[in-house]
């Protein structure tokens, strides 16, 4: 006996509509991918062609630059500074043509020069070297032999007496801008008595010692500077100054009074 269960059929109906049917594969078509590849290809030959090129001229652009350097250029206002003789000293150093030159190498050069403070070195077509000096200003004396800059910066320049008017300055070389700013507080203080400090010396352990226009050394110590000076210049204005060019040296360094060092009748004709 067969019997038909309808709940039965309808579930095995419902799972035959539901199911996803198969969608057919077409294939490619191969015209197309064969024109495509050909695309792809050409396109890599075109770009190969072009980065070709670009490398030749940008070699035949670098070889037509790098021409052998014809001249050398020394610009700069300058008023100690023998710019003919750094143009021969750098002419020495070329060895390559303009692009293939350290220019760096030719800086180091003119930096040699102790009247240089700065230098710039650039290529200039057509092929020569073009340098911009900026010249040191010498401000004070350094010692027997050196100068100071602006900066505190000693060089070692040919000594010659063009410089004998500027301030001798000495002491320890990394105490240089102290030195300078403590000579320029003491001017001052000179000034105002119509005097100018034309020396200054700090010794190793601190202490100054003064040099004045008219030939006077005062030792003034490495304490209490500033009041020392002060109060000797009252005893001064009142006393020494009409005996000055029979003192050599005045030693302020004490509390209530100063040691004065009187010149001898050579020296005071010498003064004289």
């Amino acid at each position: 006996m067969n019997l038909s269960l309808p709940w039965m059929r309808l579930q095995g109906e419902s799972e035959l509509e539901t199911r996803p049917s198969a969608r057919p594969v077409v294939a490619s078509n191969p015209v197309e991918v064969r024109d495509k590849a050909w695309r792809t290809v050409n396109s890599l030959l075109a770009l190969a062609l072009f980065v070709g090129i670009l490398v030749y001229l940008s070699e035949r652009v670098y070889i037509w630059l790098d021409q052998p350097i014809q001249e050398v250029r020394v610009n700069s206002h300058v008023r100690h500074l023998d710019t003919e003789s750094l143009a021969q000293t750098l002419a020495s150093g070329i060895s390559n043509s303009l692009l293939s030159q350290d220019v760096g190498y030719l800086r180091e050069l003119a930096l040699a020069d102790p009247w240089v403070h700065s230098v710039s070195v650039q290529r200039q077509w057509p092929a020569a070297i073009e340098v911009t000096i900026a010249e040191e200003v010498p401000v004070a004396r350094w010692g027997d032999v050196g100068l100071l800059n602006h900066q505190g910066d000693i060089f070692w320049p040919e000594r010659k007496s063009d410089y004998d008017s500027l301030p001798k300055l000495n002491g320890p070389a990394h105490e240089t801008r102290a030195i300078m700013q403590q000579f320029h507080d003491l001017n001052r203080l000179f000034s105002g008595y119509g005097l100018k400090l034309t020396g200054l010396s700090l010794e190793g352990r601190g202490a100054w010692t003064l040099e004045l226009d008219n030939g006077l050394q005062i030792i003034a110590g490495r304490d209490q500077v500033m009041p020392r000076l002060r109060r000797f210049m009252k005893l001064y204005d009142a006393r020494l100054s009409d005996m000055v060019e029979t003192i050599e040296q005045i030693d302020i360094r004490y509390t209530n009074g100063v040691a004065v060092k009187w010149r001898t009748e050579e020296r005071q004709d010498d003064a004289g």
